[in-house]
């Protein structure tokens, strides 16, 4: 089976890789964090920042994405991929003056805003650029990239933590973040040079009423 899959689509996956691997290096320990560096935190700070995150970003994301689905062409998928990331990827910086539970709660408000415009752009360019025919393998192929990636990161972030503590980790975390977050500067031609001509599948009509 061949393996060669477009510009669009391996950018894609090593920009998913590289960004979403670093926050693998924090993921696992992000709770010792608080609990240990910031003033009152326990285990309940641990939760509400998570839920914080997972509320802003699935708030946001419908709205995000009905805003990009109105648009033709692909410039805004684009641009909202290129700013949320971009956005997500400064989060750990703020994590280095955090000392304070609503310091946590509003980075996590940041980060939720930040993948709520990160997440549906990334799906929409991944699923129009997809090879027809390799579907499953290209799906398959970014879920093992990831798969990989957090799962070593994770292992490596415990480490730095132990030896160089949690600022030097943040710093490590922001600019690899980074990289993966300008990877898909990479396929910038790609997006801006078909304008608004970008075919999309027909609108779907609901039937009429008997």
């Amino acid at each position: 089976m061949s393996i060669l899959i477009n510009k669009v689509i391996r950018t894609l996956i090593q920009a998913d890789l590289v960004f979403l691997a670093a926050f693998g290096l924090i993921s696992p320990i992000f709770a010792v964090f608080i609990t240990d560096q910031i003033k009152g935190g326990n285990v309940e700070v641990v939760g509400f920042s998570a839920a914080v995150y997972w509320i802003i970003k699935s708030i946001l994301q419908i709205p995000i994405s009905e805003i990009l689905d109105k648009k033709r062409g692909e410039k805004d998928d684009f641009y909202f991929l290129i700013c949320g990331t971009i956005l997500a990827a400064l989060v750990p910086i703020g994590y280095i003056f955090s000392s304070l539970p609503w310091h946590v709660y509003l980075l996590q408000a940041i980060y939720g805003m930040g993948m709520a415009m990160a997440f549906p752009s990334w799906s929409a360019i991944f699923t129009r650029h997809i090879d027809r025919g390799k579907e499953a393998f290209e799906w398959g192929l970014e879920s093992t990239a990831l798969g990989f990636g957090t799962g070593l990161t994770g292992a490596i972030g415990g480490i730095l933590v132990a030896y160089f503590g949690f600022d030097l980790l943040f710093v490590i975390v922001s600019i690899l973040a980074l990289v993966g977050a300008l990877l898909p500067l990479m396929i910038r031609r790609e997006m801006l040079s078909q304008g608004d001509g970008y075919i999309r599948a027909p609108e779907i009509k609901k039937p009429p009423l008997l």
